[in-house]
């Protein structure tokens, strides 16, 4: 039976319990040793933090690791591996949280492409609301289900290269539209040139976020707002 592993971790700096925990979800064809890397950039103003790089279920043709097995690039077969997949992060989340002993409230995830898609999908379906997405190149496919489905509202990050080939930036405001009128408290970061890709800017915006909403937990809710 096909399952999500621990793959690197960078514990917490404080060297005590961790207070927090950040997943981060990678991109298809790749693996967490390729993502664990941004979350050096974070730690330093999260130093009870324990970031856990999630590895894909399954295999992938090219190398690497994916998270939904033999599926085309179409948005229908996308949705369908990834709410094929949704249950198996939900158990590793659940693992996660009790090996540190620490509630949803203190639980963030970071996705980036396929990652990203299924951050959204699981974090806004868990019925204890976490602290926060971000999501990196991803969107959701499965916005009429979101309405029957969604039962918490997290706040949300996303960045999207204005140039991405293969998840186009509309995709993105799309997403962002339907989340705001489902009163999700979502944040965009646009990238102007930038492809299918992470880069650094969109990394150090990120690391605010997560260290605004997971550490310092602000008491108003993020109020939506495009970087340019």
């Amino acid at each position: 039976m096909p399952v999500i592993v621990e793959g690197p971790i960078i514990a917490a700096l404080s060297c005590g319990k961790p207070a927090y925990l950040v997943v981060l979800l990678h991109g298809p064809g790749s693996s967490g040793a390729a993502i664990i890397d941004q979350a050096l950039n974070w730690a330093p103003t999260m130093p009870k933090a324990d970031f856990v790089a999630a590895e894909a279920p399954f295999p992938c043709a090219s190398g690497g690791r994916q998270w939904f097995e033999n599926a085309d690039a179409s948005p229908a077969a996308i949705n369908d591996g990834i709410r094929a997949t949704a249950p198996l992060l939900d158990a590793f989340l659940d693992d996660m949280l009790a090996q540190r002993r620490l509630p949803d409230s203190h639980l963030a995830l970071v996705g980036f492409s396929h990652g990203a898609m299924l951050a959204l999908h699981v974090g806004l379906r868990r019925p204890k609301p976490m602290a926060a997405i971000v999501a990196f190149s991803g969107v959701l496919y499965d916005e009429r289900a979101l309405i029957e489905d969604i039962a918490s509202k997290p706040p949300v990050l996303m960045i999207h290269g204005e140039a991405d080939p293969i998840v186009p930036f509309s995709a993105m405001t799309a997403t962002k539209e339907r989340l705001k009128a489902l009163g999700a408290p979502v944040k965009s970061l646009r990238r102007p040139g930038l492809g299918h890709a992470m880069d650094d800017d969109g990394i150090l915006v990120a690391g605010d976020f997560l260290s605004a909403f997971v550490v310092h937990k602000p008491a108003a809710s993020a109020q939506d707002h495009d970087h340019g």
